[in-house]
């Protein structure tokens, strides 16, 4: 696996003696918090910490046994599902295809870059080794040692990516030391090598345009005596020499063409991270630090105003403001599931925000702080044929008791209804400034929500959510209360409104002259909606009336099978004038025609 593995270097030692390190070696190791245990493992581990690459000694004998055969052939390759292999901590582990191995006759003998085997570990009768010293792909490590929930000072270096051209030098120290310590003479040595040539010692060295212009754009003008100016070549020079880069100008004193050292290769690859450099060797106190003179004071924008606008509503209608993790257990087709999750229960996206709406409410009933009206700004994602889709969307939940004075009651909390719920949510609307509409639904989220009391929502002719209580079997299987609501809305659309320069609320006078009202009464069909019949009329009224209320719904005895009996009360005012009765009645007909027409309602008055 030459992508997950680009160099491998692998050498046989023999004659070696295990004992205890000598006295500095104990110290130094004991001083860096590693605790020792003998002289080949020691002098792995100080060149872990001396030259930050992971080394691995095997039991040369061990590894011949386990493999077989009469020759030796070790590899690099991924495991296969299902597959077991029992560490050095004695554990055996289930092994996933993301795990690297290192084989020898493809037998596993150790996790690449995370932790070697029991079976061919250095013990006090080894007297042959052999030493890996290889490179190996920082994700592919990262993975592997996710996958079997193991982490060790090896992986950690490798997640974080060694130095490819230090490979050979820490090998060749770790190599003289095993001779001076333990004895060890090297006989045999391989190399697997698929490194660029960039970034092998005495390969390709690399070269990078750096700009004197850019440089003073990016790190601003530096201080010099009482005022001010800005790096010239004798400045940025010394630096890269100093760093082991070679220059070359290539337009004296502006431009330079600089070859970067194998072992910097990989943090020093565009020109923004020399002048990286230079900013931290010249010194960060010594450039000005003044604002310009000209600047504007920072405010929000539109759009953000108007989140803060919509938080600040829910907040002021009693909700609390509820914070969830985007990520859910993966139980539905439409889901984005996660690559590599770290838990199960984390392993998709939402595509909706009121099952954790729900469980918060749950959560605080179990934990005896009474029911929750919360509310949550977040998104939602899933997936469909055209690919993946995401979109932002507020949600809550109601069925908390707002009220004060419970002593009177003994205590005891009062449901909430329907249509106190519902006056919540339009409550936080009207102080937007929104015009929110309801319409039946049913088919809407149908285990979550009561298919008989559900209501889609609408802004402005589009749905844009729902709104309803929740499904009694989902009440009963979670212990809830029968009086909880929840409701979702889609985000953009509301900010869409909000953030139009026509949009706003306007102050309009009060009229000093007196209202008069008008009461109507009619059979209308169960299925119209309350909604669509104060729509007709306050569009066929006029501009004579101010306001229409529902102050009666009746179903049973008298009244016509499929229908229900409903009452209104219209209120007509000017404002510049008392109205007469010539004037209210001609718009109070037009209101009564409309709705016969439009509704085929029966007329009770």
């Amino acid at each position: 696996e030459s992508k997950a593995c680009p160099a491998y270097i692998g050498t046989e030692i023999t004659g070696v003696k295990i004992a205890p390190s000598p006295l500095w070696l104990q110290q130094r190791l004991q001083a860096s918090g590693v605790r020792p245990i003998n002289n080949v493992v020691d002098v792995t581990n100080y060149i872990l910490l001396e030259w930050g690459q992971p080394l691995h000694a095997f039991d040369r004998d061990r590894l011949q046994t386990l493999a077989g055969g009469d020759s030796l052939t070790l590899g690099v390759r991924f495991a296969q599902s299902g597959e077991t292999f029992k560490t050095l901590d004695g554990q055996t582990r289930t092994l996933q295809a993301q795990n690297l191995l290192i084989t020898a006759n493809n037998q596993p003998v150790a996790i690449a870059g995370v932790m070697g085997g029991e079976e061919t570990e250095v013990y006090e009768g080894t007297e042959n080794l052999i030493l890996e010293a290889a490179l190996f792909d920082p994700p592919a490590v990262r993975r592997s040692s996710r996958a079997v929930g193991l982490r060790t000072e090896s992986s950690a270096r490798y997640e974080r990516g060694v130095n490819y051209a230090g490979l050979e030098t820490a090998c060749d120290r770790a190599i003289a030391l095993f001779h001076e310590l333990a004895g060890g003479t090297p006989v045999y040595q391989k190399i697997a090598d698929a490194r660029p040539e960039e970034l092998r010692v005495g390969g390709a060295v690399q070269s990078i345009e750096l700009r004197r212009d850019r440089v003073n754009q990016v790190l601003g003008p530096v201080k010099a005596g009482e005022g001010t100016g800005e790096l010239q070549a004798t400045d940025i020079e010394p630096i890269f020499t100093a760093l082991g880069c070679t220059l070359t100008e290539t337009t004296p004193g502006q431009v330079w063409s600089v070859q970067v050292p194998p072992y910097r290769a990989r943090d020093l690859e565009r020109e923004i991270d020399l002048i990286e450099e230079i900013a931290r060797l010249y010194g960060y106190d010594k450039f000005c630090e003044t604002l310009p003179t000209q600047s504007a004071a920072g405010q929000l924008g539109p759009e953000q105003q108007a989140r803060r606008d919509l938080r600040s509503a829910f907040r002021s209608a009693g909700l609390t403001e509820l914070m969830h993790y985007s990520l859910v257990k993966a139980e539905q087709e439409n889901q984005i599931a996660l690559a590599n999750p770290l838990f199960a229960e984390y392993s998709a996206l939402r595509t909706e925000m009121l099952t954790g709406a729900i469980d918060a409410f749950q959560y605080n009933l179990a934990q005896g702080n009474g029911p929750l009206n919360g509310f949550e700004l977040g998104r939602t994602f899933w997936k469909d044929s055209a690919g993946l889709k995401e979109q932002e969307a507020v949600a809550g939940i109601l069925g908390g008791d707002s009220t004060v004075g419970r002593w009177v009651r003994s205590g005891r909390e009062q449901p909430m209804s329907w249509y106190e719920a519902k006056g919540i949510l339009e409550s936080v609307c009207d102080r937007l400034g929104l015009e929110i509409s309801y319409r039946p639904e049913s088919a809407a989220y149908p285990t979550l929500l009561h298919p008989g009391r559900t209501a889609s929502l609408w802004l402005q002719d589009r749905a844009v959510g729902v709104f309803g209580q929740l499904h009694p079997q989902l009440r009963q299987d979670r212990e809830l209360p029968d009086e909880v609501y929840i409701f979702q809305m889609e985000l953009q659309p509301i900010l869409d409104i909000l953030t139009k320069d026509t949009f706003g609320r306007k102050f309009s006078a009060y009229s000093s002259y007196p209202s008069s009202d008008r009461d109507l009464a009619f059979y209308a069909p169960v299925e119209v909606a309350v909604g669509d019949l104060t729509g007709v009329m306050s569009q066929s009224a006029g501009s004579l009336l101010e306001s229409v209320q529902l102050f009666d719904d009746y179903r049973g005895q008298n009244v016509p099978e499929g229908q229900r009996s409903l009452a209104f009360r219209l209120v007509y005012r000017a404002s510049d004038r008392t109205l007469t009765d010539d004037e209210i009645e001609p718009a109070h007909q037009k209101v009564r025609d409309a709705l016969v027409s439009q509704f085929a309602v029966s007329l009770r008055s």
